[in-house]
């Protein structure tokens, strides 16, 4: 199995690790390939609000800018979408306000008809989704905690519902994306019982769900033989940047540069641990042509 995988998956407290042998086991290098299978126009969702503390959380911005930038390095145009209370933090990161889309909170019916226009506006090629909570069967938007967040969340995911190329990225089960192991998620007590049950073309697991978006820039990195991963001082200080402008960490609710109860430096070591790999050997896959 790959190093990549390894080091986003390390430190699993809630127990997504359970579910690698459901996925493939390069899961990050097979999201990259197909990322750089589908150059053009990229959406990138993003934004979990923290019911306990009225705000986003630090998780899921901080990893959609990572890969966005490195996507855009790449040669595809990147925008970002989500609701207004993530639309700061996205700022505070450093995206331009006219580069992020604020999807309304709408009922569901009205949701589909504002994905459909901005899908008809945009017409991207690919769609990801980082720790961006997705519906349920039953339409709700839940928590780890199983509390109903509907009334704060934009039901963006949509978007994700009418595309066929899409990777979604999670840690717990309830983010857009994890529908592809809709049946195979409840197995595993620690995670939501009530999982998102929109699917992705490609799935990425990670014990954070920024550092899934790391993992994937990582094998990106590799596969182009460009080293696109921030070094550990620009991206302390885009996370502490969001903390400042509001975010707060998702398991206690404190607005501080607090990542899924992981600290400053535990999510920097994952950072430069998979930036140790992107001066490994060039992978041999390569962008279809």
């Amino acid at each position: 199995m790959g190093a990549i995988e390894d080091i986003v998956l390390r430190g699993d407290r809630r127990g997504i690790a359970k579910l690698r042998g459901s996925v493939s086991d390069d899961f990050c290098t097979d999201a990259a390939q197909f990322i750089l299978d589908h150059p053009g126009k990229v959406l990138i969702a993003t934004g979990f609000y923290i019911l306990s503390a009225g705000a986003p959380e630090t998780d899921g911005p901080p990893g959609a800018i990572v890969l966005g930038k490195a996507i855009e390095s790449l040669g595809s145009h990147v925008a970002y979408v989500t609701d207004a209370h993530t639309a700061p933090i996205m700022e505070a990161g450093g995206v331009a306000e006219d580069n992020v889309f604020i999807f309304p909170i709408l009922n569901w019916e009205e949701s589909q008809n504002r994905a459909a226009r901005i899908l008809e506006d945009v017409q991207p090629d690919l769609l990801i989704a980082i720790e961006r909570c997705g519906r349920t069967r039953a339409g709700e938007y839940l928590n780890m905690r199983g509390q109903d967040i509907s009334e704060w969340t934009g039901k963006l995911d949509a978007l994700f519902t009418n595309h066929e190329a899409t990777i979604g990225i999670g840690d717990g089960g309830n983010e857009v994306g994890m529908g592809t192991l809709y049946d195979v998620i409840p197995s595993v007590s620690t995670l939501v019982q009530d999982p998102c049950d929109v699917a992705a073309t490609h799935l990425v697991l990670a014990a954070v769900s920024n550092w899934g978006g790391y993992g994937v820039v990582a094998a990106l990195s590799r596969l182009t033989g460009k080293r696109l991963l921030p070094n550990a001082d620009s991206h302390s200080r885009m996370i502490r940047k969001m903390a400042q402008a509001g975010a707060v960490d998702g398991t206690t609710g404190a607005q501080e540069p607090v990542v899924d109860g992981f600290s400053l430096e535990e999510n920097i070591k994952v950072l430069t641990d998979l930036r140790a790999l992107e001066s490994t050997t060039r992978l041999t896959r390569s962008p279809a042509l």
